[in-house]
């Protein structure tokens, strides 16, 4: 450890010792000077140079109102022209499966340079999705729809180092997850659930009716990984009272949903239905007789499951404990799922129901979340005001973390609980972080040949930093930064409690 990071060190590991907020006390509303600081911090990636004064100018209502209509608000002019410059992000899903399969079958051809460039592929479409990701999460004046992007991918998440959909994610997270961020929650599932990225993930596009020919090329078979999960992590949830029996049932239902690697690659359609690999014979599923009747099926479970009463109370109740506390109030989470159920799901309608709450605005919701990785870092650089050309320190820093950006294997996603991240070695790595950041040692400029000599380092300004933080920072830990050397104030403030906590 370097020792100049020893005072930063000590303040921040007496976030060990907070006790944990509880009780079931009426909330205490938030101040009003404290109320734009909090929505900064929970329907954005925190605050940015002169974030907390335009909101508290403008009123945080009609900044929620803002963000709750991502579409009327102008993306600026600068990151639109960095993210068209992204060619594997803007391109179809078609167009990146077509590069990917190309140069698989040069390396299964055993081509001198195939499993080279096939390795520059990987890093380039996996550098690019990051980029896109981050300068969005970084730049975006529609913060709430970024916030959402993050938590709904989580949701449905899909891996990107499983093998076409290292080729797939970003199609996946453009296509299936952000236009749906905010809408409904029946086109955001039927998105997911139909996208190649999800059905090559969790194996539906393999999943079919056992063919009664034994002598058929196609074996088939039936597979209940993507069933499994649509029930237990994205609608129902794990205690949502359903049976392996519907499990298998619904998997049935869902038999013939797939796609065609070839077709999409040649620019055909993203999904399609195959009869021949659909279980014609008729299932009980939930309790309901389901007569044989092709893709409708799948549709149909969809529509029962997107306004299904044990969805809305499950994911109602994972929205406040993403943007309220790590076990939120269930008279809270009651009334979000009755808007839910009043309105078929509309996601606007059940943040507005968050977002207006005494639960959320309150003194006891503020500050008791503890940012993951990826909230840590964006709102570190969102709160230096640095501009950001190169995001590799960002991503590997996130990797150092435990959080690679879509590389979480398993299907639950990223955990945001204090459980999942707080422990010693993590916070010494964001306090390496934190310091490099404050120091102006981090490479984010545009990439420089070696022939040319690195730039000067240029520290950031505790005092501007301090000013964009405004009312994030308690004055027991200004004080305690204000004691220590010039040189470590920033870095103080980035690896303090208050920091660590949105």
């Amino acid at each position: 450890m370097r020792p100049h990071s020893l005072p930063v060190l000590l303040l921040c590991a007496a976030l060990c010792a907070q006790p944990a907020l509880a009780g079931s006390a009426p909330p205490t509303p938030l101040a009003p000077d404290q109320q734009a600081v909090h929505v900064l911090n929970r329907l954005a990636f925190g605050p940015r140079p002169g974030d907390v004064e335009r909101v508290t100018r403008i009123g945080v209502g009609r900044w929620i109102d803002e963000q709750l209509q991502p579409e009327a608000i102008v993306l600026p002019a600068a990151l639109t022209a960095r993210l068209d410059g992204l060619a594997t992000v803007t391109r179809s899903a078609g167009a990146s499966l077509d590069e990917y399969l190309a140069l698989r079958r040069q390396v299964r051809d055993e081509d001198e340079g195939a499993r080279q460039r096939r390795r520059e592929l990987d890093a380039r479409v996996a550098r690019e999705a990051a980029e896109a990701r981050l300068l969005r999460a970084l730049d975006s004046p529609r913060q709430l729809e970024e916030v959402m992007v993050d938590f709904w991918y989580n949701h449905f998440n899909v891996f990107a180092g499983k093998g076409i959909d290292r080729a797939l994610v970003t199609s996946y997270e453009n296509e299936a997850i952000r236009p749906h961020a905010l809408g409904r929650f029946r086109d955001l599932l039927g998105a997911t659930a139909k996208h190649p990225a999800m059905l090559f993930y969790l194996d539906n596009a393999v999943s079919s009716a056992p063919d009664p020919n034994p002598k058929a090329k196609r074996k088939g078979g039936l597979n209940e990984n993507y069933a499994r999960e649509l029930m237990e992590l994205h609608t129902l949830g794990v205690d949502g009272g359903y049976t392996q029996q519907d499990v298998t049932e619904l998997a049935r239902m869902l038999t013939g949903w797939t796609f065609d690697q070839r077709r999409l690659a040649a620019g055909g359609e993203g999904f399609r239905f195959d009869p021949k690999r659909h279980d014609q014979g008729n299932k009980t599923w939930l309790g309901q007789a389901i007569a044989s009747d092709g893709q409708r099926e799948g549709e149909r479970a969809l529509d029962v499951l997107a306004v299904h009463p044990t969805t809305a109370r499950h994911v109602s109740r994972q929205l406040a404990q993403y943007f309220v506390s790590d076990d939120p109030p269930q008279a809270l989470v009651e009334r979000m799922t009755a808007t839910w159920r009043a309105s078929g799901g509309d996601l606007r309608a059940v943040l507005r129901t968050l977002f207006t709450s005494p639960e959320f605005m309150s003194t006891e919701a503020a500050g008791a979340k503890f940012k993951t990785p990826y909230q840590f870092v964006v709102s570190a650089l969102r709160a230096s005001g640095v501009a950001v050309a190169n995001v590799g320190p960002l991503t590997s820093t996130m990797s150092q973390l435990g959080m690679p950006l879509y590389g979480c294997q398993t299907p639950d996603g990223y955990k945001n609980t204090q459980d999942a991240w707080l422990n010693p070695d993590a916070l010494t790595r964001r306090i390496a972080f934190a310091t490099a950041l404050a120091g102006g040692r981090l490479p984010l400029a545009a990439f420089q040949p070696a022939s040319q000599p690195a730039p000067k380092p240029v520290p950031l300004d505790p005092a501007a930093l301090q000013a964009a933080l405004a009312g994030s920072v308690s004055p027991h830990t200004l004080g305690i930064v204000g004691q220590g050397p010039e040189r470590l104030r920033a870095a103080m403030l980035l690896g303090s409690p208050d920091f660590m906590q949105r």
